[in-house]
C-alpha cells in the first residue's frame, strides 16, 4: 500500500510538473527577430527597438528589429506571418493591421487565424496639422474654410487606407467637409510636402510631427483621441474642438505567428508587461506620444477581433479601396 501511494504523489508531482507556468519553459535560446512593417524612425520602429532593447535584458537573449516596410505594413506581417511558430520571429504593428483586413483582397495570410495577438503596448492619438502659412489657427476655422471652400484643400497621408488616410476620411464624413486626398508612399514624403506647403493639413501620428510643431514649422490644431494627450496637454481634442464623438487613437502591440505554442506566447506578453512597467521605458514611450497601458491576452484579442469588424464596416461604408 505504502509503495502504491508513493507512485501516486510521484504520478501527480509529474502532472503538476507538466502544467507548470510558461515561466519554465526553455525559450528564447537565440536571437529573436522582431518584424517592423514599416520604415525606421516611425513609431513602430521607435517601439520595436526601444521594448526590443530591454527584452534583451529581461530574457537574456538577443533581440533585433528587421524593417519590412510596403503595402501599408501587410508585406511585414506576411513575412512574420508564414514564418515558423516558434517565438524566435515576431513583429511589432499598430491598428493598420485591422484595416489591412478588408483593405487589400490578396493577403497571404488570414489576420485572425495567421496573426497571434500577444502583447498590447499603448495608444497614440493621431494630431491635425497644418502648414505654418495656412490660415486657420483653429478647429472651427478649419472647418469653415473648408466648408466654404470644398475640395480646395489638400490633405496627404502615407498611402490609401493608411492610418493617416481613414480617420481623415471619417473626420470630413463627421463634419461634412469636403478635402482633396493626396496619397503618398509613406509619411515621410507626405511631410515634406506639407512643410513645403504643397499640401496643406495631415492628421500624423505625435512623434512623426512633433519636431515641427516644435520648431514652428508646422501649427497643430487639434488631438485626435477622446483625451487631450500628454505629450501636448494643452491643445484641445477634435472632440472638445467641437467634432463631437470623434476619438482615434491607433494602437501599438506584439504579434507571433498563429500557431504559436500558449506558452512562448505567454512567457513574451509577461516579459513585455514587466519591461512596459519600468518606468523609465514608460517615460521614453510617453515622449513619443504614446499612453502605455498593459493588458492581459484575452483583452488584447478581443481588441484586435473588434477592430477588424469595426473597421471593416467603416472601410466599405466609406468606399475606400486600394489601388
Amino acid at each position: 500500500m505504502k509503495r502504491l501511494l508513493q507512485t501516486i504523489v510521484a504520478l501527480i508531482a509529474s502532472s503538476i510538473a507538466a502544467a507548470a507556468p510558461s515561466a519554465t519553459i526553455d525559450w528564447p535560446t537565440k536571437t529573436v527577430k522582431i518584424i517592423a512593417p514599416f520604415p525606421a524612425g516611425g513609431t513602430v520602429d521607435i517601439v520595436a527597438r526601444t521594448v526590443g532593447q530591454k527584452l534583451a535584458d529581461e530574457l537574456h537573449q538577443s533581440f533585433i528589429v528587421d524593417n519590412r516596410g510596403g503595402a501599408g505594413g501587410s508585406l511585414g506581417t506576411a513575412v512574420m506571418a508564414h514564418a515558423a511558430p516558434d517565438g524566435y520571429t515576431i513583429m511589432v504593428n499598430h491598428m493598420g493591421l485591422a484595416f489591412n483586413a478588408t483593405l487589400y483582397d490578396n493577403l497571404s495570410y488570414d489576420t485572425l487565424r495567421d496573426v497571434l495577438p500577444v502583447a498590447y503596448v499603448g495608444a497614440t492619438p493621431n494630431v491635425l496639422v497644418v502648414t505654418k502659412s495656412f490660415p486657420a489657427k483653429s478647429v472651427g476655422e478649419f472647418l469653415a474654410l473648408a466648408r466654404a471652400k470644398p475640395g480646395t484643400i489638400n490633405y496627404g497621408s502615407g498611402g490609401v487606407g493608411s492610418a493617416g488616410h481613414l480617420p481623415m476620411e471619417l473626420l470630413q464624413s463627421a463634419t461634412g467637409i469636403k478635402l482633396v486626398h493626396v496619397p503618398y508612399k509613406g509619411n515621410g514624403p507626405a511631410l515634406i510636402d506639407l512643410i513645403s506647403g504643397q499640401i496643406q493639413v495631415m492628421l500624423a501620428t505625435i512623434p512623426a510631427v512633433m519636431p515641427y510643431i516644435t520648431s514652428g514649422q508646422l501649427r497643430a490644431l487639434a488631438t485626435s483621441g477622446s483625451r487631450r494627450s500628454s505629450a501636448l496637454p494643452d491643445l484641445p481634442t477634435l472632440d472638445e474642438a467641437g467634432v463631437k464623438g470623434f476619438d482615434y487613437q491607433p494602437w501599438y502591440a506584439f504579434f507571433a505567428p498563429g500557431g504559436t505554442p500558449p506558452a512562448i506566447a505567454d512567457k513574451l506578453h509577461d516579459a513585455i508587461n514587466a519591461v512596459l512597467e519600468d518606468p523609465a521605458i514608460a517615460q521614453k514611450l510617453a515622449r513619443e506620444g504614446l499612453n502605455v497601458h498593459p493588458m492581459s491576452r484575452q483583452q488584447f484579442t478581443d481588441i484586435v477581433h473588434g477592430d477588424v469588424t469595426k473597421w471593416a464596416g467603416v472601410i466599405k461604408t466609406l468606399g475606400i479601396k486600394t489601388h
